[in-house]
């Protein structure tokens, strides 16, 4: 039997997330076969897809012993301190975008990672819609253009959104990607 899973505080749900799966897979890391393997991104020169566990992400030592990242550091706003992007970097199981993904922070800390949405799930979250409309204005389209662009997420295809929470003030966030 498994042991439980770590607690990710940025990723509260990796595994419902699709990026940690079920597997008797051995660690490289940690040479242990526990039950679970992270199957998302991972920035290293080594070639470490589906070779990772969880603890080895989550107590950093994947990060020390590959020089590995699993979330590019970009995008991060200055007031964030150097620990919360070690943490959120190094120390987060990543999720996979079209493109290449980024984490959202907001008051001074990283946000919570939720998934992917569309159209549908971001019906609840205003404020995630808002900031994609923020982010669609800046493309110069109309506002008929960007509500036909919102209309069009997909969870599970593309254009899609990426949903976060703050961890502190409770704001929805959100970026989109598409192939």
């Amino acid at each position: 039997m498994a042991e439980p899973l770590p607690e990710f505080p940025y990723h509260p749900d990796a595994l419902k997330n699709g990026v940690i799966e079920s597997s008797e897979a051995s660690c490289r890391c940690c040479g242990q076969a526990r039950g679970f393997i992270y199957t998302g991104p991972v920035y290293a020169v080594d070639e470490l897809e589906e070779s990772l566990c969880p603890w080895c992400i989550a107590d950093g030592s994947a990060a020390a012993r590959f020089d590995a990242m699993f979330t590019d550091d970009v995008a991060v706003p200055e007031d964030v301190p150097a620990d919360v992007v070690i943490l959120v970097t190094t120390r987060t199981p990543g999720f996979r975008g079209w493109q290449q993904e980024h984490w959202l922070y907001h008051c001074r800390d990283g946000a919570a990672f939720l998934g992917t949405a569309g159209w549908p799930e971001l019906e609840a979250h205003p404020a995630a819609i808002d900031a994609l409309r923020r982010e669609n204005a800046g493309f110069e389209w109309s506002a008929e253009q960007i509500e036909e662009y919102l209309g069009n997420l997909d969870k599970g295809g593309s254009p899609t959104a990426y949903l976060f929470r703050c961890r502190h003030c409770g704001t929805d966030l959100a970026y989109s990607d598409s192939d």
